[in-house]
């Protein structure tokens, strides 16, 4: 794997699937009565969000803490950032406190990246989500999860996502959440299919490595998974569809559509979700929804690319030594 992990389109498949495979390690981690390990003992990282967070946060904080590393949180609200101070300074502050590695989430696209070509600090950085870009360990925790799912926790390990077909409905233009997973889904062969008005289509999508339908009846009866995207408000500065009553008739996910899926197919969302626009009750609370699910295995995936990037380059389980060898 590279030092980094600031896009999903720079993993190949071996980096995907080891990542997988090693968070399949992780997961057990989970099911003891003392969920630690000490992987990362003695590293410190930081979490730097510019952005309003709480999934994302607090699954990179669980991560480092099972790890055993020692753990800074940063918010943009109540440091020096809100007195005007710039991202190169920030970061030239955190190298001098020595940090291994740096989680950052930031509302400009291209932050991450800046951050780590830079020369401003030699840490490890992961992009935790940057403007309307990339969310690479998202996408990676909704492959995590598919894989479970559509291939199976044993039967998965080593396997790609080869032949499967996922669908991904929503706000495209503004969710750096399905760029990431079409770059992933893309490379670990699976078959992408993206759904929205035609408002919420970037312009360009025609490079990407997925189809465009604009008809989400058509594709949900040959859809092995189903994405749900949030209407992304916050990042809109103009009227992208008619009204929230005519986008979840034509866009929305209820009993009715899911109905249309195959039985194995499963619904899923990066949350947060908005009930009764993109996704009703009833579909967001059946068994074939995913959203917990996705929750937890976002820790693991974490874990994983933690381990990865600052302890080792092989799954955690076969990396570790037996007596004999020590």
């Amino acid at each position: 794997m590279q030092r980094h992990l600031i896009s999903a389109a720079d993993l190949t498949r071996d980096d995907a699937v080891l990542i997988l495979d090693t968070a399949e390690e992780m997961a057990r981690v989970a099911d003891r009565p003392i969920k630690k390990l000490p992987t990362l003992r003695g590293r410190t990282i930081v979490n730097l969000f510019f952005e309003d967070s709480t999934r994302t946060r607090i699954s990179f904080e669980a991560a480092e803490k099972r790890l055993s590393a020692d753990v800074i949180n940063f918010t943009a609200k109540g440091s020096s950032v809100s007195k005007g101070e710039s991202l190169k300074d920030t970061a030239q502050t955190l190298e001098a406190m020595g940090v291994d590695a740096v989680v950052i989430r930031h509302g400009a696209s291209g932050a991450p990246y800046r951050l780590a070509t830079s020369g401003w600090i030699d840490a490890a950085v992961i992009n935790a989500g940057d403007g309307t870009h990339q969310h690479p360990t998202q996408a990676l925790l909704d492959a995590f999860t598919m894989r479970r799912r559509l291939v199976g926790r044993d039967a998965g390990l080593g396997q790609d996502l080869s032949g499967k077909r996922i669908t991904v409905v929503g706000d495209v233009l503004h969710s750096r959440v399905a760029r990431s997973n079409v770059d992933l889904l893309h490379t670990l062969g699976a078959e992408v299919t993206l759904v929205a008005p035609p408002t919420l289509v970037p312009v360009g999508v025609e490079t990407w490595p997925c189809e465009v339908s604009y008809d989400l009846d058509s594709t949900l009866p040959k859809s092995d998974a189903v994405m749900m995207l949030r209407v992304q408000r916050e990042r809109m500065n103009a009227a992208f569809f008619p009204t929230e009553r005519e986008y979840s008739r034509r866009y929305g996910l209820d009993g009715d559509r899911m109905a249309k899926m195959p039985e194995h197919a499963i619904v899923m969302h990066p949350g947060p979700m908005v009930r009764g626009m993109e996704i009703t009750a009833e579909v967001a609370d059946s068994e074939r929804c995913t959203v917990v699910e996705q929750v937890a295995n976002g820790v693991s995936i974490r874990m994983a690319v933690l381990y990865l990037l600052l302890g080792g380059n092989e799954p955690a389980v076969t990396h570790a030594r037996t007596n004999e060898e020590k």
